[in-house]
C-alpha cells in the first residue's frame, strides 16, 4: 500500500479542494441531481460492453483491485473491465461535468460524500437495492453511516479502514509497561515512562506524540475516543458545547506540557520520517506507540519486519472506560456517476465487489484493508495475521464511529485540525472561545450551503 495511492489518509487539503469543485458544480446546476428512477437492467449473459472504472489505485495496489474487478467475468465473460488508476476525485469530478464519466467511480475520501449525493453526482442506489432485494444489514451500521447522506443510498463500501493503536513490546517490557493503555489516565502515565531524554534534554524516544495534525494524529480519528461529535443533533457545529472537544484539547496539552512543552515535542517531531516512508518513527523505534490504520501491518512487514510490535483499540476518555473496545472507521467507496452509459452493468460490477465473499477475501488479503461485510469476517480464507486480527474484531464489535457527512466535504475537519496546530502551540488563550470560533467558522460554511451556493 503505498503512500502515493492512499493520499486520503491525512491528506485534508486535496480532498477540500475536490470539496470545493463539487459546491461549485452544485451551485452551477452542472451536476444537478439525476432525478432517481428505476433501476437500469442487468446486461445479458452473451452482451459485449465496456465498463470503466476509475480509482486512485497504482502499482501493486493497482493489480490486485483489477483482480477483483475482473472477478465479474465469471457471471459475465463478454464484459471488458477498463480500470483506470491513479484517477483522484478532482478528475472524477471533472469528467462528470463535463458529461464523460466513468461506468464505476471508486473514492477513497468519504468526506465529500455528502456533496457528491446531494448535488447528483452519484446516482441514487435505492432502485438496485430494493429491486435485487440487497439486505444491508450484512454491512455494520458505522460503514453504512458512511456510503449514505440524509438517507439517501449513493454508495456503497468496499473495503474499510479501522483505526486502533501500535505499541513496541521490546520499550513496554524495558520499562516495565505490561499492556496497552485503555484510558487517557493509563496513556498520560504509559507516555512519561516511555519517553526517554538525551543529555541534553531533548527527546529521544517519545512514549507517544501528541501532535496534531501528524500522522494518524487527526481530529476525526480521535474524537470518538472523547465522545466528541463535529455536528450537533440540530445540524450545527458542535464543538465549544460538548465536554468532549475540551476534554480531548485539555488532555492533548496535558500530554505536550508532561513531554517538555511544544517547542521541544516539534523539535523531535521534526526528525522523525513520512508518515509513509521506511523513516516512519514507530517503524524506527522512536516512538513508542501510535495511533494508525489496519494497512499499517502492510507497511511493517515490507519496511520494518522485525519490528517486535502488538495492536490494542484506542484508549479512550477515562470517564468512557465502558467504550473501550471502540474506532473510527472508514473506507473506499464505490459508486455509479451521473450520465454513466452503463449504469446496469455497473450495478452488477458494484454488487461483485461489495458482496461477494471471496471477491472481498481477495481483496482485503492483497490490500491488508477490512473486508466490509460481516460474512467476509468470517471467512476461513481471510489473512489472520494477530496484529491485523485486533482491528477485525473492533470492526465486529458493534462499536465503529465514522465521520459525520455533510454537504461541506471535510471543511469542518480541516477547520478543527487547524485550530489543534494553533492550540498546541499556545495560540489559544482560552480554549471555550476558541471552538466557539471554530464552530461560527463551520456553521457559517454549512449555511452557505444550505442557502443553495
Amino acid at each position: 500500500m503505498p503512500p502515493t495511492t492512499r493520499t486520503r489518509r491525512g491528506a485534508l487539503l486535496v480532498a477540500a479542494a475536490a470539496a470545493s469543485v463539487l459546491l461549485t458544480s452544485a451551485c452551477s446546476g452542472a451536476a444537478a441531481p439525476s432525478g432517481g428512477g428505476d433501476a437500469a437492467a442487468a446486461p445479458g449473459k452473451d452482451d459485449k460492453l465496456t465498463i470503466t472504472v476509475y480509482s486512485k489505485f497504482t502499482d501493486r495496489e493497482y493489480g490486485v483491485v483489477t483482480a477483483g474487478l475482473n472477478k465479474l467475468k465469471a457471471k459475465y465473460p463478454n464484459i471488458e473491465i477498463k480500470h483506470e488508476g491513479n484517477q483522484d476525485d478532482d478528475k472524477l469530478t471533472q469528467s462528470i461535468r463535463g458529461g464523460n464519466p466513468p461506468d464505476v467511480a471508486i473514492s477513497f475520501y468519504t468526506d465529500n460524500l455528502g456533496a457528491w449525493c446531494s448535488n447528483g453526482s452519484f446516482q441514487d442506489l435505492k432502485p438496485y437495492i430494493d429491486r435485487d432485494k440487497i439486505d444491508l444489514d450484512q454491512i455494520p451500521e458505522a460503514v453504512r453511516n458512511y456510503t449514505e447522506y440524509q438517507g439517501k443510498r449513493c454508495a456503497m463500501p468496499m473495503l474499510a479502514d479501522v483505526y486502533g493503536f501500535y505499541y513496541n513490546k521490546d520499550m513496554f517490557a524495558a520499562k516495565g509497561v505490561t499492556s496497552p493503555p485503555k484510558t487517557t489516565d493509563e496513556l498520560l502515565e504509559d507516555a512519561k515512562k516511555l519517553t526517554e531524554y538525551n543529555a541534553d534534554g531533548s527527546i529521544k524516544v517519545a512514549g507517544f506524540l501528541p501532535s496534531m495534525p501528524f500522522y494518524a494524529n487527526q481530529a476525526q480519528y480521535w474524537a470518538p475516543n472523547f465522545g466528541a461529535p463535529f455536528i450537533g443533533p440540530d445540524g450545527k457545529s458542535d464543538l465549544a458545547t460538548n465536554p468532549g472537544w475540551k476534554a480531548m484539547f485539555e488532555f492533548q496539552k496535558k500530554l505536550i506540557d508532561a513531554l517538555g512543552g511544544h517547542d521541544k515535542v516539534e523539535k523531535f517531531k521534526a526528525g522523525l520520517g513520512d508518515e509513509y516512508s521506511a523513516d516512519n518513527g514507530f517503524q524506527k523505534g522512536k516512538l513508542a506507540m501510535i495511533y494508525d490504520g489496519e494497512f499499517r501491518t502492510a507497511f511493517i512487514k515490507d519496511q520494518a519486519p522485525t519490528l517486535n510490535y502488538a495492536t490494542a483499540p484506542a484508549p479512550v476518555l477515562t470517564s468512557m472506560a465502558d467504550k473501550y473496545g471502540s474506532a473510527f472507521t472508514t473506507g473506499t467507496i464505490i459508486a455509479i456517476p451521473k450520465g454513466a452509459k452503463n449504469p446496469g452493468a455497473a450495478w452488477e460490477l458494484i454488487k461483485q465487489v461489495t458482496l461477494d465473499t471471496d471477491t472481498l477475501v481477495d481483496m482485503a488479503n492483497g490490500l491488508k484493508n477490512v473486508p466490509s461485510t460481516k460474512a467476509s469476517l468470517t471467512s476461513p480464507r481471510l489473512d489472520l495475521q494477530p496484529q491485523f486480527k485486533t482491528f477485525l474484531d473492533m470492526y465486529d464489535s458493534g462499536k465503529l464511529v465514522s465521520n459525520q457527512t455533510t454537504p461541506i466535504g471535510d471543511a469542518h475537519l480541516k477547520a478543527v485540525n487547524d485550530f489543534a496546530e494553533k492550540w498546541q502551540a499556545g495560540s489559544i488563550p482560552d480554549l471555550t472561545e476558541g471552538l466557539k470560533k471554530v464552530d461560527a467558522q463551520i456553521n457559517d460554511e454549512l449555511k452557505q450551503k444550505g442557502a443553495g451556493g
